[in-house]
């Protein structure tokens, strides 16, 4: 145990994990004045977002350096049985239809979908949600996005003492956002649905007071290729009402996952999405998380890759490169990459990987077996780096700066754990962890 609170502490002060930082100065410009303005920051990504473990440890550390903004930007409601509200209780009635972009709750056609990839539609009159924010989340700023269209019914929307009007019905379809300023801090907000159905995308709470707000929109199971599901006129609606200063981009771990990873879609999906935003938000700086490390001892998932490259155990040596001459389809994919903008797939010659030695023992007081990080995950990783640097986004390596390959399989077996079980979630002390060392890395990025 001592070993290991040497070796998470000696990978506390490692080098940045952060590059193209330069990119992040108008944000950091904007936190220097937190105290009088409110800086929120826009996180969107999958269930390491979703659970706010590691959302809800930096959104501490924030607010403790800077002041609470307020809760930030939510799914409306209650969209899953087990959601996390971290600084919130949210409730609701019986009488919502979920859809979202993902998973069960998916299907076509599809109402659309905002910033928080779920919408709820009332099924009854008299329809409620209600939030309820802890003291440190007070705000006076409560904001309910949804679809005007014809046939739709009203919201009654309260915010501490204050009681506002929210009518959807529009002869044409279109989203909108209404804001309610309160004159006082509150903690409490409802609405309630009369006069026919309505659709909701998101809700937010701020303090126009100063701080931060961090708003964590995660979908459990989903990637980046489902949250382009979301609708254009409802992103633009919401990013002009929630103004995010930075936007935080943190899937790839169920893109590792996939029963098959291909380099060259993945990285069309990223610049793809990454483009978007940047159409719809305008020069809001963006900060790509690269997937963390996680495990598996599933078979299929050792060489989940269209190369068909095997991904050695955890405690066994990495296989070496070896260089071979690249072939007539490497040749034809790469004319394709550079005809719409993306790097080659390797620099030639190209490399192949010599067949993995044989598994090693583990590390004593570790789990005993063939665990491994799927093959896809790496594949992944290299293509946000890549994405990153040649479109000038700032990209932190989540895997280098917790330890490197396979630091999961510590993290699981750390006094107090710092991740679940099953290697691929955290724990809050573990989501605590991940928060300091990126928000170190930001500090020395600002400072410089």
């Amino acid at each position: 145990m001592i070993a290991l609170a040497a070796a998470l502490a000696l990978a506390a002060i490692a080098p940045s994990g952060l590059t193209n930082g330069d990119t992040l100065r108008p944000f950091f410009a904007k936190l220097t004045h937190a105290g009088a303005r409110p800086v929120h920051i826009l996180q969107i990504g999958d269930s390491h977002t979703a659970g706010d473990a590691i959302t809800s440890g930096w959104r501490d550390l924030l607010q403790q350096k800077y002041g609470s903004a307020g809760r930030g930007v939510l799914a409306p409601g209650r969209p899953y049985d087990s959601y996390i509200t971290h600084g919130v209780t949210v409730t609701m009635s019986p009488g919502w239809k979920v859809s979202s972009d993902f998973g069960a709750t998916w299907s076509m056609p599809s109402p659309p979908l905002g910033l928080s990839a779920f919408t709820l539609t009332s099924q009854s009159d008299g329809a409620t949600m209600a939030l309820l924010a802890e003291p440190t989340q007070a705000f006076d700023r409560f904001t309910v996005c949804g679809i005007m269209r014809h046939g739709a019914g009203r919201l009654t929307l309260h915010a501490g003492t204050e009681t506002a009007t929210f009518d959807l019905d529009s002869p044409t379809e279109r989203p909108e956002c209404r804001t309610m300023k309160l004159a006082q801090p509150s903690t409490n907000a409802d609405l309630t649905v009369s006069g026919g159905p309505v659709m909701l995308t998101s809700w937010a709470t701020f303090n126009d007071r100063g701080g931060v707000a961090l708003s964590n929109l995660g979908v459990v199971g989903s990637q980046l290729v489902h949250w382009a599901r979301t609708d254009d006129a409802v992103l633009t609606e919401e990013l002009a009402v929630y103004k995010p200063d930075l936007i935080v981009l943190a899937f790839g771990t169920n893109e590792g996952f996939a029963p098959r990873v291909n380099d060259f879609e993945y990285e069309a999906t990223l610049r793809t999405q990454i483009g978007r935003i940047r159409r719809l938000a305008g020069n809001v700086p963006i900060l790509l998380l690269g997937a963390p490390d996680a495990l598996s001892r599933r078979a299929e998932m050792r060489a989940n890759t269209s190369t068909g490259e095997a991904s050695p155990d955890c405690g066994a040596p990495t296989a070496q490169p070896v260089a071979r001459e690249p072939s007539v389809l490497d040749t034809i994919v790469n004319r394709l990459r550079n005809s719409i903008g993306m790097a080659p797939s390797d620099t030639e010659p190209q490399q192949v990987t010599a067949a993995p030695q044989a598994p090693q023992p583990m590390a004593s007081g570790t789990t005993k077996g063939s665990l491994f990080p799927p093959a896809g995950l790496k594949v992944v990783r290299d293509a946000q780096r890549r994405v990153a640097s040649q479109l000038n986004v700032a990209f932190w390596d989540w895997e280098a700066r917790l330890g490197g390959r396979c630091y999961a399989d510590a993290w699981v077996h750390a006094n107090p754990p710092l991740m679940r079980g099953d290697y691929v979630h955290y724990t809050i002390a573990g989501g605590k962890e991940v928060a300091q060392r990126l928000e170190d890395d930001l500090d020395r990025a600002m400072t410089r």
